[in-house]
Order: structure tokens, then sequence, then C-alpha cells
């Protein structure tokens, strides 16, 4: 096999983690990957994948993230384009939820998520801990509990808990005043 060849597969094998992973892969990870065994190799090769992707595609991107993974990703701006699109999430809406409610009020105990969300959070903090979005630890008979940093990786969240606390909070509000402002519209028709 000449030279040529070799960095073809060893690209073709590095897309194909990079691809079918879901998930950021270390460089560690991309090596092994690319049977080249060659830290600098695996760089070189991940900096053309980089380019490549920067200048062929518009919506997709391949990018370093603070921890020094890399992903193979949807652009952000784009999520909400295909969101009908895409294939059946990972999370249903009521798990989704319980996880949501996990990242705002963390640290939480179970007492208080089975207050708000009810008893059947309990399947769902077993695939929350399934997937490793969610962590506890027991304090006495409780259990308190926080996100992963792969919750954050996957969700593309970058900064501590407080950052992420005023991300959601702001989406609350704006969805709050659009559906008030759906509400008020609605009354005034009526009255028209």
């Amino acid at each position: 096999m000449t030279k040529i060849e070799k960095d073809d597969e060893a690209t073709a094998r590095i897309e194909a983690a990079l691809y079918s992973s879901g998930r950021p892969l270390k460089i560690e990870e991309l090596i092994k990957a690319s049977g080249t065994e060659s830290r600098t190799k695996t760089f070189e090769l991940l900096n053309d994948i980089m380019k490549k992707t920067k200048s062929v595609f518009k919506a997709i991107e391949v990018i370093t993230l603070p921890d020094s993974s890399y992903v193979f990703q949807l652009k952000p701006e784009y999520s909400s384009t295909i969101k009908r699109y895409a294939s059946k999430p990972i999370l249903p809406n009521a798990t989704l939820k319980t996880l949501s409610y996990i990242a705002y009020m963390q640290p939480i105990s179970s007492k208080q998520l089975v207050e708000t969300r009810g008893s059947g959070v309990y399947e769902h903090l077993k695939e929350l801990r399934q997937l490793d979005f969610i962590t506890h630890q027991n304090v006495g008979r409780l259990k308190i509990f926080n996100t992963t940093e792969k919750f954050q990786k996957y969700f593309g969240i970058q900064g501590d808990v407080e950052n992420l606390k005023q991300r959601l909070f702001s989406k609350v509000r704006k969805t709050a005043k659009m559906s008030e402002s759906n509400y008020t519209s609605q009354i005034v028709t009526k009255l028209n």
C-alpha cells in the first residue's frame, strides 16, 4: 500500500469514527481508529478533515471542544431548521423534561423530583443514568442528582452550571412571553 493509500484509509477511519460515535472523541480514540499509532499523523489528518469539512459543507462541522476532544456535528444555527427531519430523539419528551429540570435545579434530591415530576421520574432517572447524563450522591436516604460532563458535551453546553441555568431561564422566559402574547392576541380576537 502506498503512502497516499495509507493516508486515505486512515482518514476514512477517522471520518467513520467521528460520524458514527455520536459523541466527542478524544485524540487517543482517534489514534486507535485511524490505525496510524501516531499522534502527529492523526493530528495532521484531523486538520485536513476539518479544512475539507469547512470548504465542502455549509451546515456540518468538525470542531475541537474546550476539553480537546473532537466532534462531527451539525452547526448550532441549523438545529432548529432540521428538527422535523431528525430521526427519533434519544429521549422521550417526559424524560427530556426531567433532565432539563435536573439541569436547572441541580443539585436536586430524588424527593424533590418525585414531588415535581411524579412517580414516573424513577424510570426517567434510570434511563438518564444509563446514558450517563446524570450522576448522583447518596446523602442519607436521599439521592442528590447533578448533570455530567457527558450531558454538557452531548448538548453542546460550554461553561459552568450557573451559565447553563441562565441560558435555560432565558429560554423559559422567552417561551412564556411568546405564549403570553399568543394568549393576549387570542383574547383580543375573541373580543372583536
